[in-house]
């Protein structure tokens, strides 16, 4: 997750001091999500369904899934990051295991990272520069068969 989509110089200096992403001050509002549906179809020719919660604001994208302890099972964020880039992501303050689906501009499936461990440090990367990102209950991506190469279907990818 993002807290998470972590631009270059930020990840080197939070790997350096091991710092907690911003959290939101005391008093503040929660982060509120866009809310969406969005489709993955397998080059096979299944067609899942998601119902989404949408991260594209600055305050949305370093939230994320952190201090969430469930997920139904049709669902997932995704991350919009705005620009091509290669996105990182560590698992800080989540305590879900995810699948991070990373989607190029044209909404191809780069990779995915499988079962992400909750509480992890450990910086995950897409292997291409993407534009989103969308995180799924662990073990789902394997479950359904999405692979590298599939698509997501949804308005932010033409």
């Amino acid at each position: 997750m993002i807290g998470r989509v972590i631009p270059p110089l930020l990840l080197l200096l939070l790997s350096l001091f091991a710092l907690s992403p911003p959290a939101a001050a005391e008093g503040s509002s929660p982060v509120v999500f866009g809310q969406g549906e969005l489709t993955l179809a397998t080059t096979g020719g299944a067609k899942f369904h998601f119902s989404i919660e949408i991260a594209e604001t600055e305050d949305q994208l370093h939230q994320g899934l952190m201090f969430r302890d469930s997920m139904p099972a049709d669902a997932g964020m995704l991350f919009l990051l705005g620009t091509e880039q290669i996105a990182s992501f560590w698992m800080r303050n989540t305590f879900l295991p995810l699948d991070m689906v990373f989607i190029a501009r044209d909404g191809r499936v780069t990779n995915i990272h499988h079962d992400a461990a909750p509480g992890s440090t450990a910086i995950i990367s897409s292997t291409a520069p993407v534009t989103g990102v969308l995180e799924l209950n662990g073990g789902v991506a394997a479950r359904l068969g999405i692979h590298a190469g599939d698509r997501v279907i949804h308005p932010a990818f033409p």
